[in-house]
């Protein structure tokens, strides 16, 4: 693992490696939470543990700033665990590799962990630096933020006793976030039946990888393209041209991540296995018109396999490939109130063959507004209910909206006009926050999102920006000695 000794500001850099140190899969804490634990009681400071699994640490003001108001630094503890498909790692297990790039912090082959490690690190730093100055402090770890916000859910009223409430897990410094969108998932489930293949069939496995991915909500107006829908747009063009029979298909990853990769077993009479590869060399120039410009190493290839001896049923495959295909995904809708913010979107996370024939696909959709969000996933469901699946919409997630009388706001776009001799941007984004589950249980609470920049997140591209991480941390502690 390379050595973080020469990057700035040491403690956060030194901590972020411990961290990373730590397996911290969503819905997998347990490790981090008693490292979270042990590091508090080593440093002789407060701390607590609630049902769900959030950990709280409280550390005293300094002398002298007593009565100034209490302060939550609030970060999650998981982390989105991607690899690409050629790398060995045991995310339960082995630590993070990472590695310097120039000016940007990578991991070898997986997500990086900064989302949120960074955050992590810097509100630890706070902690055992007795030179800050600031007033009584909180600083609080949710757990399972990635895969279900279960931790800020499960928070009860009281657990935090703070005024003020500074979230680190935004993405771009320079960037104060004030309000976030809302979500849900979608889920369908076709539970197909298993024939017989017939005879003279040619088995082939078409696979899409190479695309660059990204979180499924800050990312989803980058043009990207989704894995899932350029497997299901081949395997539907062939389905009306040949009596293509689906084997197997596995595609795409977490429900918050646009689909990097994924792959589909299927089978033609052999009399239109040619016709399949040059069908596959006409789609490839098309994609190349369409996509090259946003995914420039994308690749879809075709590998013969060996005989297949059974299908899924032929209607239900027809019946459930249709819904996929016309199914909504990427932005929906921009924001009226706020531009080049996007309001409303979908996406097709995830297409998985499971046991016994039945297939579950995983799709989730966001919005700033309540309303718009319900409609969009209403419409999901629709095309999947007509493709004859089962279907769930999951309670989801509020928004947050923003404070126009925020005075941690004020404090904090003061500081960085003074610190930086420029003014910080003040904006809203599309991605989901734990903000908003706060301002449902603490409606009084004053919140701001910030983060040092990240690029790449919930993708092995995942990469920090160093030089930022100093500016948000010189920010951070200004905050806290002026509000």
């Amino acid at each position: 693992m390379t050595t973080t000794t020469n990057l700035q500001p040491k403690a956060v850099f030194d901590l972020f490696a411990a961290i990373n140190k730590v397996p911290r899969p969503s819905k997998h804490e347990e490790k981090i939470i008693e490292y979270l634990v042990q590091f508090g009681k080593a440093h002789g400071l407060e701390t607590e543990v609630d049902e769900v699994g959030n950990v709280i640490i409280r550390k005293p003001a300094t002398p002298g700033m007593e009565g100034h108001p209490t302060v939550i630094l609030q970060s999650h503890s998981d982390m989105v665990c991607e690899k690409n498909a050629d790398v060995e790692h045991d995310f339960m297990n082995d630590p993070i590799q990472t590695y310097v790039d120039g000016e940007w912090l990578r991991a070898k082959g997986t997500t990086l962990g900064a989302d949120d490690g960074i955050g992590m690190a810097m509100q630890m730093a706070v902690l055992i630096d007795d030179t800050i100055k600031h007033g009584p402090l909180e600083c609080v770890f949710t757990r399972d933020e990635e895969t279900g916000l279960t931790g800020a859910m499960g928070l009860k009223s009281g657990f935090m006793k703070g005024q003020y409430l500074i979230n680190l897990d935004s993405e771009d410094e320079g960037q104060i976030f004030v309000s976030c969108a809302g979500g849900a998932r979608t889920m369908a489930w076709w539970q197909l039946a298993t024939e017989a293949m017939p005879e003279g069939f040619f088995t082939f496995r078409v696979k899409v990888s190479g695309l660059r991915g990204g979180h499924s909500g800050d990312d989803i107006n980058k043009f990207r393209a989704n894995a899932n829908r350029l497997l299901v747009r081949f395997l539907c063009d062939e389905m009306e041209k040949t009596d293509l029979r689906l084997v197997d298909i596995q595609s795409g990853g977490l429900h918050n991540a646009i689909p990097r990769e994924g792959w589909a077993l299927c089978a033609v009479p052999y009399s239109y296995k040619e016709q399949v590869r040059v069908d596959l060399n006409h789609y490839l120039a098309a994609l190349d018109e369409e996509i090259r410009a946003a995914e420039p190493d994308f690749q879809i290839e075709l590998e013969s396999q060996p005989a297949a001896t059974t299908s899924l049923e032929s209607e239900g495959v027809k019946r459930m490939l249709l819904s996929l295909r016309a199914v909504t995904n990427g932005v929906y809708a921009m924001s009226y109130d706020m531009a080049g913010l996007v309001e409303t979107s979908s996406n097709l996370a995830s297409i998985h063959l499971l046991e016994n024939g039945r297939v579950e696909v995983a799709t989730s959709q966001r919005s700033s507004v309540g309303s718009a969000r319900e409609d969009i996933s209403a419409a999901v469901r629709a095309a999947f209910q007509l493709g004859g699946a089962e279907v769930e919409t999951t309670e989801g997630y509020p928004g947050w909206k923003m404070n126009p009388n925020s005075r941690l706001l004020e404090v904090a776009t003061e500081s960085y006009r003074r610190l930086f001799g420029k003014e910080a941007q003040v904006l809203a984004i599309h991605a989901g926050l734990e903000c908003g589950l706060f301002s449902e249980k603490y409606p009084g609470l004053d919140m701001i999102s910030v983060g040092p920049t990240l690029r790449g997140v919930h993708s092995p591209e995942e990469r920090l920006h160093i030089p930022t991480v100093q500016l948000v941390w010189d920010h951070l502690l200004d905050i806290l000695q002026n509000l």
